[in-house]
C-alpha cells in the first residue's frame, strides 16, 4: 500500500540556521500519527514544506504517491489543514464560515450545503450556527476552527495543536471527533503539547528536534528505547538502612524518601512491588497507599531530548 505522506531528506535553511536536516517521513494510510517536538525543533517547517506553504532546498516529497508541488491543486483537495491559530472570519456566522472554505474545494452548492451540515452536526454546532465567532466560548471557536479544515471530506488532515486553552469537555469532544474521523478513513497527522492527547490517540508517534528524527514508533515501542522504567510509590517512613536495602535491589536504578513517601525507580521487570514490599517487611515497615507506574511518553520524550515538550 502506498504511504499517504512520504518525505525523503528534506532540508529547509534559514540563513545559517538549519531548521530540517534530510529529514524524513512516512505515514500509512488510516494512522493518526503523532509529531512531538520542543518549540523550534521542525514540527512547523516540516508539516509548511509538506503543505508546499513553505520553499525548501533540498528533498522529496508525495502525497498520495505523487510528487507534491505548489500547483498540485488535486492533491490539495484531498487535504485538511487545522492551524494552530483560529483562522476564521468574525463577519462571517458559524455556517458562512464553514461554507466559505468548504467553497475552497466544492463549487456545487447543494453538495456543499450537505457537507456544511454534516460538518455542523460532527462538531456539535447546530445550535450555533447563525452565531458569530466572537460569540463563542474558546472551545467551540476551536470546533468552528476544525468545521471549517475537515468540511470538504479530506483524506488527510493535519492539526496542529487543536486543543490549546479549551475546556475539558471540548477537548474531550475533539479528541473523540478526531477518532470518529480516522475510523471513516481519515489519514490524521497530529501535533500537540499534550502528552497524554497523544498518547490517547496516535497509531505511531515521531520524536524530533533540531529538525532531526530522533526516535519512531508506537508508544509501547517508544517507551521500550528509554531506561525510564517503572515509579513506584509507597506512603511509609523508611530509615536508612532499609533505603539502602532497596536500593542494592536488583531491579532497582534509583530510590528515595521525599516527604513522608518511598520513591523508588526499577528497571521493567515483573516482581518490582513485591521486591520493595518484603524489604520493607523484613524492616517492620507499615505502607500506607502504594502507586505503581509505567513510563511515560514524558519520560520518554525527556530521556530523548534532554529537555520538556515546553522548553
Amino acid at each position: 500500500m502506498e504511504d499517504v505522506v512520504w518525505v525523503k531528506n528534506l532540508v529547509k535553511r534559514y540563513d545559517d540556521v538549519v531548521a530540517l536536516d534530510h529529514f524524513s517521513l512516512e505515514i500509512a494510510q488510516g494512522e493518526i500519527f503523532g509529531l512531538l517536538g520542543p518549540n523550534g525543533s521542525g514540527k512547523t517547517t516540516a508539516i509548511n514544506c509538506i503543505l508546499q506553504l513553505l520553499s525548501y532546498d533540498k528533498g522529496e516529497i508525495k502525497l498520495f504517491g505523487q510528487p507534491m508541488t505548489q500547483t498540485s491543486y488535486d492533491l490539495k483537495r484531498r487535504i485538511g489543514v487545522v492551524p494552530q491559530n483560529v483562522a476564521v472570519f468574525e463577519s462571517l456566522t458559524v455556517r458562512e464560515n464553514i461554507d466559505y472554505f468548504c467553497g475552497l474545494y466544492v463549487t456545487d452548492k447543494h453538495e456543499r450545503k450537505r457537507l456544511v451540515d454534516e460538518a455542523l452536526e460532527f462538531v456539535g454546532l447546530e445550535d450555533y450556527e447563525r452565531s458569530r465567532p466572537k460569540k463563542l466560548s474558546g472551545g467551540l471557536l476551536r470546533r468552528l476552527n476544525i468545521a471549517c479544515g475537515i468540511a470538504h471530506k479530506p483524506q488527510l488532515v493535519f492539526f496542529d495543536e487543536p486543543t490549546v486553552a479549551v475546556d475539558p469537555q471540548s477537548r474531550a469532544s475533539i479528541l473523540e471527533g478526531i477518532m470518529r474521523m480516522n475510523a471513516q478513513g481519515t489519514t490524521v497527522v497530529y501535533t500537540s503539547h499534550y502528552m497524554e492527547e497523544v498518547e490517547q490517540i496516535c497509531t505511531r508517534i515521531m520524536i524530533m528536534d533540531k529538525g532531526q528524527t530522533l526516535a519512531c514508533g508506537s508508544n509501547e515501542e517508544l517507551k521500550e528505547l528509554v531506561h525510564a522504567g517503572e515509579k513506584i510509590t509507597i506512603e511509609a517512613e523508611v530509615s536508612q538502612a532499609a533505603l539502602m536495602r532497596i536500593q542494592a535491589l536488583d531491579h532497582v536504578m534509583a530510590a528515595r524518601v521525599h516527604k513522608g513517601r518511598l520513591e523508588v525507580t526499577c528497571e521493567n521487570a515483573e516482581h518490582n512491588v513485591a521486591d520493595v514490599l518484603a524489604e520493607l517487611a523484613k524492616a517492620k515497615i507499615r505502607p500506607g497507599r502504594i502507586w505503581a507506574e509505567p513510563p511515560t511518553l514524558q519520560d520518554v520524550f525527556l530521556e530523548i531530548t534532554g529537555r520538556e515538550l515546553r522548553d
